[in-house]
């Protein structure tokens, strides 16, 4: 493909893109398909011989599109939202086409420090105390990774010096922990079953004092707490588990505190909502998800740390032909995490806290937190409706227990479970669901984009109407 061509067909590109960013919303959110159904009507083989772009394009949009599920429909209110922003798709072209591995300093000098300065950007709009330093990683689950090794080699002493013989390392986390917490505890080398799942409250969030006990028991037992990974905001419910007791903790027994705040975190940056990071003073790592809330396309994931020493002794491998002048003066990215060669994420971040401003994204996340309230507020006034978690910031998880019907009625599970189908059958809205307390659980996600109180309204339309249906009435197609 010569310049030219290419400027023509990335003209088309442009004009298709924002088309279909105009026009999502009146797509089906998930695809009428059945597993194989695309891989049957692609080639078993690769072409011999090059093909026209315009046949490409035509077999995407034929073949590929119709498979698609439209995470960025505003009637999108399922898992949490993977936003994308019209500048941060522009960066993200940008980046491929620079085509940059941004892996140290001398290979990409302007990433590097673009890098450093919106991670600082991000400390500032979550008021951050002094002391933590950031650096982008691909997903929450990397840096969740990231923060049990630097446990584990901080721990270890990074000789062993500090476990005798027959000692092991224990983590703790919340029952209702993200599932990547059990897979870096294996990952990391600690074994399954090192990870400590502590129980929780009524509203779902660790209780302190099992903690407690917990790791002074594993201590008299001469094993070592070695790290603590504390959820603010849990995917099933949004649960924030007490950050101040356990620091408190922490740092009694010299453990490493990890706070994962994937989803909630970007709400901090707005001032009535930074308590639900009150005591992140006492953490040793934070991670937070851009690329959920922020208008920040997938992938961008925000780590800070502490102990960048602990970060740096965990990570760094130098050979002979990566060593460069300027390593004594400089940060090289690739000591920072897993990977050694990395994408140009910071120019997207970049490209939208300035096309936005602060106070544009902090519009964004109080408008969300708005409607899932509103929403709540449905649920509790409607006498066959009940809610089964706080709902404090985007996320509203709910039941539909017609009048009458006790609470550990086994039937509702099943009841709630169709009501699910039918609402997502209608293709204009997608809900997901988990379990609470043994309870299935609808939730509803507020966080996408483009979502107004229309497509809220929508959402419990389709909800009361999936209700009043016979249970026995099979979900439309």
């Amino acid at each position: 493909m010569t310049p030219d061509e290419f400027r023509t067909h990335g003209h088309e590109l442009v004009d298709w893109m924002a088309d279909y960013l105009r026009d999502v919303g009146t797509r089906r959110i998930v695809p009428r398909v059945r597993p194989g159904d695309i891989r049957r009507a692609l080639p078993d083989g690769p072409p011999d011989e090059a093909e026209p772009f315009e046949r490409v394009m035509a077999d995407f949009e034929r073949l590929i599109l119709p498979g698609m599920t439209h995470w960025n429909h505003p009637g999108w209110f399922a898992y949490f939202a993977a936003n994308n922003s019209p500048p941060s798709i522009l960066a993200e072209m940008l980046t491929a086409t620079l085509g940059a591995q941004c892996m140290s300093w001398q290979t990409s000098p302007a990433a590097t420090e673009l890098e450093q300065v919106t991670m600082a950007w991000l400390a500032h709009m979550l008021d951050l105390p002094p002391g933590f330093t950031g650096v982008i990683q691909d997903t929450a689950s990397t840096a969740t990774l990231l923060a049990l090794l630097s446990a584990r080699e901080r721990a270890s002493g990074f000789a062993g010096e500090r476990l005798g013989a027959g000692q092991r390392l224990r983590v703790y986390a919340s029952a209702e922990a993200h599932s990547s917490v059990a897979k870096g505890v294996k990952l990391a080398g600690y074994g399954a079953e090192a990870l400590r799942q502590i129980p929780v409250d009524g509203r779902y969030a660790l209780r302190p004092e099992a903690l407690a006990q917990a790791m002074a028991r594993d201590a008299s037992a001469g094993l070592v707490p070695a790290c603590v990974v504390a959820a603010v905001g849990t995917t099933s419910s949004t649960a924030i588990d007490p950050l101040p007791a356990i620091g408190e903790l922490c740092r009694r027994h010299g453990a490493w505190l990890h706070v994962d705040a994937a989803w909630a975190g970007s709400a901090a940056i707005v001032p009535e909502l930074r308590h639900i990071l009150d005591g992140v003073e006492h953490a040793d790592s934070l991670v937070f998800n851009p690329h959920k809330w922020l208008l920040v396309n997938f992938d961008c994931s925000a780590y800070f740390v502490r102990d960048v020493d602990t970060l740096l002794r965990t990570f760094t491998i130098t050979p002979e032909f990566l060593r460069t002048a300027h390593d004594p003066d400089v940060v090289n990215f690739r000591d920072w995490g897993i990977q050694l060669g990395r994408r140009f994420r910071a120019l997207k971040l970049w490209f939208v806290i300035r096309s936005y401003g602060v106070e544009g994204l902090r519009a964004t996340v109080r408008r969300h937190v708005a409607l899932a309230r509103e929403f709540a507020g449905w649920v509790e006034a409607a006498p066959d409706f009940e809610l089964l978690a706080p709902a404090p910031l985007g996320l509203v998880c709910f039941r539909y227990r017609p009048a009458g019907t006790a609470p550990d009625d086994p039937a509702l599970d099943g009841l709630n479970r169709e009501l699910l189908a039918r609402v997502n059958a209608s293709g204009r809205v997608f809900l997901t669901h988990t379990v609470l307390g043994g309870r299935f659980t609808i939730r509803l996600a507020v966080g996408q984009r483009c979502t107004e109180r229309e497509h809220v309204e929508e959402a419990w339309r389709l909800v009361r109407e999936a209700a009043t249906q016979a249970p026995s009435e099979p979900a439309a197609p």
